[in-house]
Order: structure tokens, then C-alpha cells, then sequence
């Protein structure tokens, strides 16, 4: 079997079949924790692009799974179906063309019957109304009933840019209402402590806030340090 640091001659149709997943317990770990506590210990910095809109209201959780495929086409998509383990998002780089949908809901059923934990797709899908409805957590950014073409090329578990973010196989992806963020497996153990300590911090406010004894003299203090104007 080829090393994924060998060179492969077909670039554009190539498919590497192992990737490097971080331990599940890791991953689990930030199941239930807000995206956008996630993504402010990361200063705001590794958030999908909104355009990247979630069709149902399932959470989504897993290990990227990634897909660059042409745009309208999803052949490589396909082959994806069978090779991802359960657990999976599969991410797909279709370049944000909204020309044709390149998933639909006979697609969506298989994956969910082999345990692929959702997708985020940069570019359309269709069949909304089943998706919906099915359990499996689908991020899009559009929706036509222009179905795709199946010709290639493609390839998968590559780097791939999805929203606006650089998506490597193995990263995970924590996806709720708000959007989604890319953590790297390597500053998952820190981030996670970083985002529970933040989420005790917010519970204290709420709870100041119901007493209205939220402190709010940084606000004053800020403007003040920018030279703001007040004027009685």
C-alpha cells in the first residue's frame, strides 16, 4: 500500500484509503459543547463560512472524511460512501457550485445505514424535505433539483478548502445551530479545557444577569481607552 507521503502520478483522480483518526474518546468529549465557544478559544479563526447552512437541526460530531470533487459531479462522493468508518463527516469540496446537487436522499439513507456521522458540503444537495427528517446532521450551501453528473475527476482524503477552511482527514468537526468549527487533533486536549472553562464563565454571567449584577464597566472602559465622546 502507497504511503500517503508517496508521490501518485494521477493527480486530480486519486483516492488514499488510510487516514490517521484522533482516539473517539477525544472527539466525544465535545459532544454537547456550544460551536461558538468552541470557535472563541480559537480566536475566531477556524469557523466554516455561514454560506454553509445546516438542513436539519441534528448536531453534528465526527472525523473529516474528505471529498474534492468537480463541481456538479459526484462520482468520487459515491466511492467515498464505501470507504468511510462509521463516525465520519464526509467533507466535500465541490468549489461551492450550486449548478447541480451532487447529493440527494437515496445517498443520505446508505450513509446513514453504514454509520457516517454527517456531511458538510460546498455545494448543493436536494431531496431537503427527506433530509430533514432522516437524523443525520447536513451542512450545504445551497439547494437545486438539478441532479449531478458522474464522470469525475475527484479525489479523496486530501486537504480540501470547504467554507473558506482548510480541511486535512483525521480533523474533527463539531457542528451545532451557529455553524461549524475545524479543530486539529493535536490542540483538541487543550481546546477542550479552554472551552469548558469558558462555558463555567458564561453560566456565572447568566446567573449575574438574573440578578442583575452583571458588571458592566468594561464597556465604558473600553470606549474611554478609544478616546470616545460622551456628551451629556
Amino acid at each position: 500500500m502507497k504511503r500517503r507521503d508517496t508521490a501518485m502520478a494521477n493527480v486530480g483522480l486519486r483516492i488514499i484509503k488510510t487516514i490517521h483518526r484522533p482516539p473517539k474518546a477525544v472527539i466525544e468529549a465535545f459532544k454537547g459543547l456550544p460551536v461558538a465557544a468552541i470557535a472563541d478559544n480559537m480566536n475566531r479563526m477556524s469557523c466554516i463560512h455561514a454560506r454553509l447552512r445546516p438542513m436539519n437541526e441534528v448536531p453534528l460530531l465526527g472525523t473529516a472524511f474528505t471529498i474534492k470533487s468537480r463541481p456538479g459531479d459526484n462520482l468520487l462522493l459515491h466511492k467515498a460512501l464505501d470507504l468511510a468508518e462509521p463516525g465520519d463527516i464526509l467533507v466535500v469540496d465541490a468549489q461551492g457550485d450550486l449548478s447541480n446537487s451532487i447529493m440527494g436522499e437515496l445517498m443520505v439513507r446508505w450513509a446513514k445505514k453504514r454509520g457516517i456521522a454527517g456531511f458538510v458540503i460546498d455545494g448543493a444537495i436536494r431531496d431537503v424535505r427527506a433530509l430533514k427528517n432522516l437524523g443525520i446532521p447536513i451542512y450545504a450551501a445551497g439547494v437545486t433539483p438539478a441532479g449531478p453528473y458522474k464522470d469525475g475527476p475527484g479525489e479523496i482524503n486530501v486537504p480540501v478548502s470547504c467554507g473558506g477552511a482548510v480541511i486535512h482527514p483525521g480533523d474533527i468537526l463539531v457542528g451545532d445551530e451557529d455553524g461549524l468549527v475545524v479543530i486539529k487533533p493535536q490542540d483538541a486536549l487543550e481546546l477542550l479545557k479552554k472551552t469548558k472553562a469558558k462555558n463555567l464563565a458564561e453560566q456565572k454571567s447568566m446567573e449575574e444577569i438574573e440578578g442583575m449584577s452583571w458588571d458592566r464597566t468594561w464597556v465604558d472602559k473600553a470606549l474611554a481607552a478609544r478616546g470616545c465622546e460622551i456628551i451629556e
